[in-house]
């Protein structure tokens, strides 16, 4: 962990890898996202969080970034809605002057049987999944600075899926990985660079280690336990830093073995 320099109301970390950046990151308001928000800002950092309910949640992130002495934002807007997204980016750079960092973090998963799921329920885990990640980076990309970073939170079970009821949500994640891959190869002449997050079981308030779903999914790791959101924003935080500048279209998987 970097040593950390105390000054009067900061408190910040000594290498600030990402200052003079600007970073959004989508459903940012509670669990991964708001890992991935504090780490962003705790190295440098300006953030900008989208959330589509609970203002309190995020307002809650804001505070606790603010309080460490960083600069951040919250804004609604619901990740299927193009134009509130198109909006938010907007608002970003208004504020900050710029857009340097983007991640799509927004995304649900709803377990059930693939025969059983409602028609309703694929649409909207398509619809927050992919369409929205889609959405955000179209927004972005019309103001992302050259040299800039996409960056995807898919997850493992896009390359490996072990667990029953996961089959649509899969599905998405898989589509994910090829975007990124995809889309590396039309951005890489601004140097901008596009990398896919997978993470594995981590404890969430929507996949908690003592939930229901979680027996099965620990026992598929090698570590045998959960990780945390901070071993996912831990890996975002090196991928959108200068010392990850030639990683592009890559899936870096954070499962604790899942798929090994």
């Amino acid at each position: 962990m970097d040593e950390i320099r105390k000054t009067p109301g900061k408190s910040l970390t000594m290498s600030q890898k990402l200052e003079g950046k600007t970073a959004l990151v989508t459903g940012g308001s509670r669990g991964i996202g708001a890992a991935i928000a504090k780490r962003l800002a705790a190295d440098g950092a300006r953030v900008a969080i989208t959330y589509t309910k609970g203002a309190d949640a995020a307002a809650s992130v804001v505070k606790a970034i603010e309080g460490a002495g960083g600069k951040a934002i919250a804004i609604q807007a619901d990740a299927v809605n193009a134009a509130a997204v198109k909006a938010a980016v907007e608002k970003v750079v208004a504020s900050f002057g710029k857009l340097d960092v983007l991640v799509n973090n927004a995304g649900t998963a709803i377990p059930n049987k693939f025969e059983d799921a409602t028609l309703e329920e694929l649409d909207r885990v398509i619809d927050i999944n992919l369409r929205g990640t889609f959405i955000a980076t179209q927004a972005a990309l019309k103001h992302l600075n050259n040299g800039g970073r996409i960056i995807m939170i898919g997850s493992c079970v896009g390359e490996r899926n072990m667990t029953p009821g996961l089959a649509a949500y899969a599905a998405t994640k898989g589509a994910i990985k090829m975007f990124t891959q995809g889309l590396a190869r039309e951005v890489g002449d601004r140097a901008i660079t596009v990398n896919n997050v997978q993470p594995g079981p981590i404890d969430t308030d929507l996949n908690p280690a003592a939930g229901d779903w979680a027996t099965p999914q620990k026992a598929n790791t090698a570590l045998n336990r959960y990780g945390s959101v901070n071993d996912i924003a831990a890996m975002v935080a090196f991928v959108a830093g200068p010392e990850s500048s030639y990683i592009t279209g890559a899936s870096l998987t954070v499962d604790g073995g899942t798929n090994a």
